[in-house]
């Protein structure tokens, strides 16, 4: 695979895609064609087909001729978009069936007789690739990535930016049927003796990131229970308690019986019970402290491991916000200097937060264009519910709470508690508030940035002003001054910027 460090050129205004991954799956054959910043690689085409080439693995041992023909036809139509797009940058990997089946070489040469390369990975390359991606979406974390695929469940562990002791387990969503055969009561049992014949080295107390479609499902199912405000499952967190309790509730019941989930399709919902019984049985196992869930997997596994150690470094949220907020006319550098401009407001603490305050001024300046009626529907919109990588439901909150307070808003929406204290909460309003006065003393201009000054001086909001921008600060200044002021409960003036200041 080619360095995904060079910046994607353009062509007549439209961005070139460089990077696909062709994901020759026990369940699905998938192609996913990205662009965006190589950081923070961004879905532009996205197509499956079921051709469920394990599903007979378990009774049969061998790839079935229909399958093998629904995923070669998929292939070869696959081999046209990636000619037609212009891809340079193209990985295919095949994974448990191909791996497990007893034709799974032959059914590879049928594979290069469409114009690709595939990789076949082993047990433990799937699943320390899978751990890759996880730790690309969360950087710096640890603890233990599970996951369940068509074909197996991957179980690694992970942290401090490296993957070790990578296990597969033949326990894909298209076994566990036969796992539960007549006795849906000894499916558990059935499980777990598998998982502890498995030869994982078990640190129970870890974090327990959970990757797959079925787990992600499962995740969703979670959140419509819990009441929670968000919708993409990704970067979604929940105490292993409540998950033991839903997971237990559904394991033995029938997929008719659970009805309609709002983002969870049928042939999702239909492996939910065989999934919830296996996440049962490996929180017995691991006993994790809590569980994420995790949109980020192998496929972007292997994108984060042709990263170069530069690329790989750089803060994903970041990336990805500034590659949004460019698109929308504001430079990295206008947020960068305002960052600054309202340093006072958070007097220098919270140096963790720091990249999350200049996510909160790109999406503030971006949002600029957008027409007023708009704003708060589509702010939410940005800091809820978009697929941002590197970011965790309490900063979400945080983002959303920013941005409503930049918009002029000073009560928050009660779901926003749900998610975050508040504390966290009445520290991101103040940074709206701060990027509202700004906007307002001059559209954030360069000049006017350089030629005041915010800060705090003995219990009192000080804004001070060059002499010849006096005329910037108006009743609508004054307003946002006194509303910032309030909410740090401080007094507030206005004064003069003397040019020693500056």
């Amino acid at each position: 695979m080619n360095s995904l460090d060079e910046n994607v050129p353009s062509r007549k205004g439209e961005r070139i895609v460089r990077r696909t991954v062709v994901d020759i799956g026990s369940n699905t054959v998938r192609l996913v064609i990205y662009g965006g910043p190589p950081r923070a690689p961004q879905i532009v085409h996205n197509e499956k087909v079921s051709a469920r080439l394990g599903r007979e693995l378990s009774e049969t041992g061998i790839i079935p001729d229909k399958a093998a023909s629904m995923a070669l036809d998929a292939l070869r139509r696959y081999a046209l978009l990636v000619e037609d797009w212009g891809v340079q940058d193209v990985t295919v990997v095949a994974t448990a069936a191909v791996r497990d089946a007893s034709n799974g070489r032959e059914f590879l040469e049928a594979v290069r007789a469409t114009g690709f390369a595939p990789r076949l990975l082993s047990g433990r390359e799937e699943a320390e690739t899978s751990a890759e991606g996880v730790l690309g979406a969360f950087p710096g974390a640890q603890g233990i990535v599970a996951d369940l695929g068509g074909g197996s469940l991957e179980l690694v562990n992970f942290g401090r930016g490296s993957v070790s002791h990578g296990i597969s387990a033949e326990l894909g969503t298209l076994r566990l049927p036969a796992l539960r055969g007549k006795n849906p009561a000894r499916t558990g049992a059935n499980i777990g003796k598998i998982l502890r014949g498995s030869g994982f080295e078990v640190q129970s107390g870890q974090v327990l990131y959970l990757v797959g479609g079925s787990l992600r499902a499962f995740g969703r199912l979670v959140m419509v229970q819990t009441g929670s405000p968000l919708e993409d499952s990704h970067g979604f967190e929940v105490d292993t308690e409540t998950a033991r309790r839903i997971a237990a509730r559904i394991a033995d019941r029938k997929p008719a019986e659970l009805g309609p989930i709002p983002g969870v399709s049928s042939s999702r919902l239909a492996m939910l019970p065989d999934a919830a019984a296996l996440l049962l049985e490996l929180i017995d196992m691991l006993a994790p402290s809590e569980l994420v869930f995790s949109a980020w997997g192998l496929r972007e596994g292997l994108l984060h491991r042709a990263m170069t150690p530069k690329t790989r470094s750089r803060d994903p949220l970041l990336s990805g916000v500034s590659e949004f907020s460019a698109s929308h006319g504001v430079p990295l550098q206008l947020a960068t200097i305002l960052a600054g401009w309202i340093a006072a407001v958070h007097n220098g603490k919270e140096a963790d937060r720091e990249h999350l305050r200049l996510v909160a001024i790109m999406l503030g300046l971006a949002s600029r264009r957008l027409e007023t009626n708009l704003r708060d529907r589509h702010v939410i919109d940005w800091a809820l519910h978009k697929r941002w990588i590197g970011i965790r439901p309490k900063e979400r909150a945080m983002l959303a709470a920013a941005l409503l307070a930049q918009n002029g808003k000073t009560t928050l929406p009660a779901e926003l508690g749900k998610l975050c204290d508040a504390g966290a909460l009445h520290d991101a309003q103040a940074w709206g508030f701060a990027i509202r006065l700004c906007r307002r003393l001059a559209g954030c201009s360069i000049r006017s940035l350089v030629g005041s000054k915010l800060s705090i001086e003995e219990g009192t909001l000080v804004l001070r002003l060059a002499e010849d921008l006096l005329p910037l600060f108006t009743d609508g200044s004054r307003k946002d001054l006194r509303i910032l002021a309030e909410h740090l409960d401080l007094d507030y003036r206005q004064d003069i910027l003397s040019s020693q200041s500056r």
